[in-house]
């Protein structure tokens, strides 16, 4: 669990790393790999005034390929985005 809290409509998220091979089985090398577009929320905050918050912790999302900004938190990585850089949530 990481000691931030976000403020207003901001998400802590830990991404989910990159597949390691390809479902046929072949490896794929470290510089051919995406960024990761998963990740798990870890902290949400409190939203805004008239726009309460609807992801939660927990849930595992999908962002954008460029969204957040990447920050390191007791040697973890994490993603600090805006609620609306997520698009969506697995059920």
């Amino acid at each position: 669990m990481s000691a931030l809290k976000p403020l207003a409509d901001r998400v802590l998220i830990e991404p989910i790393p990159a597949e390691e091979k390809t479902a046929s089985g072949i490896i794929i090398p470290d510089a051919a790999k995406e960024k990761p577009l998963k990740g798990i929320v870890v902290a949400v905050g409190n939203g805004k005034k008239d726009e309460p918050m609807t992801v939660k912790e927990g849930e595992t999302v999908l962002y954008g390929q460029y969204s957040g900004t990447e920050i390191k938190i007791e040697g973890t990585t994490y993603l600090i985005m805006k609620e609306a850089d997520i698009y969506g949530v697995f059920q």
